[in-house]
């Protein structure tokens, strides 16, 4: 029979390795946090613990060291991109202990991004969905939407799929629709330049456009890659496939892509996204395209916030009856735990 000092040691035999396997932030205030470091995104850190049912979020710029065991798909502001592991060596400085063998020492804030190669699947996914639902007595006005987005980050590349819809209707008045949706992969390489390939659907009453289906290459690259702010260019080519509500001929062509976004995060308390893309025709005189996206969202009173949007498609050659505008834009104040 063990006696209570042999019990005791052999209790910490068998936690020694599993405390031996836990990550470890020390925070500037000298507050620490010990679990298992699961990825850092713009500007957020996040680990899980044993002790909670949900994981913890903290800003990366409140990390003063970081100790870990864990692989990471490390990926630094210039670009680079590394497997490997890391530790703090000493104050903002960290070392990087590459899969090949190489060894890097950057500053904290040089790591723009870290995602664990073991992660699990429902880790690396992110999902959101608003349904919105509008009746009103006057004028019997009928209003349906709903905005839908599925994300999936794996180590080189991601893929984004996402479905809006918008249903207006109105006693003596036409019905108004607007649904957009697309699917987009992005496969990182090296000194953050990117390769994406997309596939888009618009359709909407405004511009009699019952069906846009675009084809999308395109080559980009990070001009700037802080843990506060992403902006990346891009140029490619796209393939354009249209019908009409008015029984216009339908419309094949091909355009130059050009294009731009700018992803700013942790800025004091706001959050804004912004992409422009213009499409100049190659096959079609002097036709000319532009699609236009505003995403804002500003925190006030610890707890509430107030959102913007706004999506904008531009056609200076639309169908006949077709305007060359058509807009959505949205407002909303709301609170949050």
């Amino acid at each position: 029979m063990l006696k209570f000092p042999g019990l005791v040691f052999f209790i910490l035999i068998l936690n020694f390795p599993l405390s031996g396997q836990q990550d470890t932030l020390i925070f500037k205030n000298g507050d620490q946090l010990i679990g298992e470091v699961k990825s850092m995104d713009r500007g957020v850190v996040l680990i899980e613990t044993d002790y909670s049912d949900s994981d913890f979020k903290i800003k990366w710029v409140d990390v003063k060291e970081i100790y870990s065991t864990t692989r990471f798909l490390i990926s630094l502001y210039e670009g680079a991109r590394i497997n490997g592991t890391l530790k703090t060596l000493s104050a903002d400085k960290i070392s990087i202990s590459a899969d090949d063998g190489d060894i890097f020492e950057v500053g904290l804030s040089e790591i723009v991004y870290l995602n664990g190669l073991k992660s699990k699947f429902w880790d690396r996914v992110d999902a959101s969905i608003d349904i919105g639902l509008k009746v009103t007595k006057a004028n019997k006005l009928r209003q349906f939407s709903i905005q839908s987005a599925l994300g999936y980050l794996a180590d080189k590349w991601s893929t984004d799929l996402y479905y809006n819809d918008l249903l207006s209707s109105q006693d003596s008045i036409s019905d108004t629709r607007r649904k957009d949706g697309g699917v987009n992969y992005r496969f990182y390489l090296p000194r953050d330049w990117y390769a994406s390939p997309e596939l888009t659907y618009l359709s909407n009453t405004e511009q009699a456009l019952q069906s846009r289906v675009t084809a999308k290459l395109s080559l980009g690259k990070f001009i700037v890659h802080t843990n506060n702010l992403y902006w990346g260019v891009s140029a490619g080519t796209s393939l354009l496939k249209e019908a009409f509500t008015n029984d216009a001929e339908s419309r094949n062509s091909a355009e130059m892509l050009l294009g731009t976004e700018v992803n700013l995060f942790d800025i004091g308390d706001l959050s804004f996204l912004s992409n422009l893309s213009v499409y100049p025709s190659l096959t079609e005189k002097k036709r000319f395209r532009s699609d236009f996206k505003i995403d804002a969202k500003y925190e006030f009173l610890d707890d509430f916030y107030i959102k913007f949007n706004l999506t904008l498609n531009y056609d200076n050659q639309p169908a006949v009856v077709g305007k060359e505008t058509d807009y959505v834009y949205g407002i909303s104040f709301g609170w949050e735990l």
